[in-house]
């Protein structure tokens, strides 16, 4: 009671001042707005957070520097925040964005990319630290950062280093010394597999590094790390994870904050093989509980990811992609895919979406209690 009765005067106070805002007025208001809303984030469905992130941006705009810093710190601690204003901090100086930028999980990778290559070095610095970093995010930061955002990126160990970004990471390392030496450190990157795919300039820097790691003598440990760290990828792709359920669910409720959440944010989900995303993001399309959608994951239930796609409007090649990078329990065989996209074609949207209402009408019909239903048997 007491946090709806908070909650209910925060927003009265706002639409007093609403008329002619006072700067300190504003300024207390975002503190305690985002204080309040950081203890009851946890409880609020999506309207009420709508409502906090629209009010949270319009006091953004009024407020000085070091409040919205404080807005922004707390924030980057919080699972579920408003996607909106996250993004909005997370644009705007380094001294508001930089907890946002190193901590938050609410950033999709889209939102860090965007940063990277619109914002400045400390900003590329700010995310090139984050605990976690995938090659997408890595390769935008080579590509737009000076020397310490990319150094950022090379040490830390919980940054991907993929197809992508190691190429150009090469490249760069054979115009900077600082760059190939803190590389040569890197035990999760097979160097003779690198070896295939780089420019001649690369080939010039791998011979140009500390200890010149291209060597076969001094590497078969290194590359058999390297091998265990490729087959771990592979594999962790494969079947749920409820902690990376939990990081996208919370991605993918902010960017349906920000009216963001279409079909194609989920081509791209699909196409960089974001496999829990995906199946967040069809889940609040679908306006389904998450739980039906883990339910299908675990039973391999083709069947109902078919209807639902298909009443959702999914074309074909978005289904199969869909399809190919959902995190089931069990890689689909070939034979499960080619069935799955027969029973998609002969599927007509009408139909699918008469099923699905069908199915969600029974599924929300209020079900009579344990005792009741036994009184009506007899």
């Amino acid at each position: 009671m007491m946090d709806d009765q908070g909650t209910g005067r925060a927003f009265e106070n706002f639409r007093a001042l609403s008329g002619t805002p006072n700067i300190g007025e504003c300024d207390v208001l975002i503190r305690n707005m985002a204080q309040l809303f950081s203890h009851v984030s946890d409880r609020c469905d999506d309207e009420q957070v709508a409502q906090y992130d629209e009010v949270l941006c319009q006091l953004a705009d009024l407020v000085e520097e070091e409040a919205r810093a404080h807005v922004a710190d707390l924030l980057s601690r919080l699972e579920r925040a408003p996607g909106t204003v996250v993004v909005r901090l997370a644009n705007d100086s380094i001294e508001v964005a930089r907890p946002l930028l190193e901590f938050s999980n609410v950033l999709s990778d889209d939102d860090l990319i965007d940063v990277v290559k619109e914002r400045s070095e400390e900003h590329r610095v700010a995310v090139a630290g984050r605990n976690g970093v995938t090659d997408r995010v890595g390769d935008a930061i080579v590509t737009h950062g000076g020397q310490a955002s990319v150094l950022r990126l090379v040490n830390n160990s919980n940054a991907e280093l993929g197809e992508k970004t190691l190429p150009k990471l090469v490249e760069r390392a054979s115009k900077d010394p600082a760059i190939a030496g803190d590389m040569r450190m890197r035990r999760d990157v097979d160097w003779q597999a690198l070896g295939n795919r780089i420019s001649q300039a690369g080939q010039q820097a791998r011979s140009r590094m500390p200890g010149n790691p291209g060597q076969p003598q001094a590497d078969n440990t290194m590359l058999g790390k390297a091998q265990a760290v490729v087959y771990n990828r592979i594999k962790n792709r494969i079947g749920f994870d409820a902690g990376e359920w939990r990081i996208a669910w919370n991605q993918v409720k902010a960017l349906n904050d920000r009216k963001r959440l279409d079909l194609r944010a989920m081509d791209r989900f699909a196409r960089f093989g974001y496999g829990h995303h995906t199946a967040a993001g069809l889940t609040v399309m679908l306006n389904v509980k998450p739980e039906v959608v883990v339910r299908w994951l675990a039973t391999q239930d083709y069947v109902a990811l078919t209807v639902a796609s298909r009443a959702l409007g999914l074309d074909p090649v978005l289904f199969e992609n869909v399809v190919a990078v959902m995190p089931w329990r069990d890689m689909p065989t070939k034979e499960d895919r080619e069935n799955v996209r027969k029973r998609f074609e002969a599927l007509s949207a009408d139909e699918a979406r008469n099923i699905f209402d069908l199915w969600r009408a029974h599924s929300f019909r209020r079900r009579p209690e344990p005792g009741q239903q036994a009184v009506g048997a007899a």
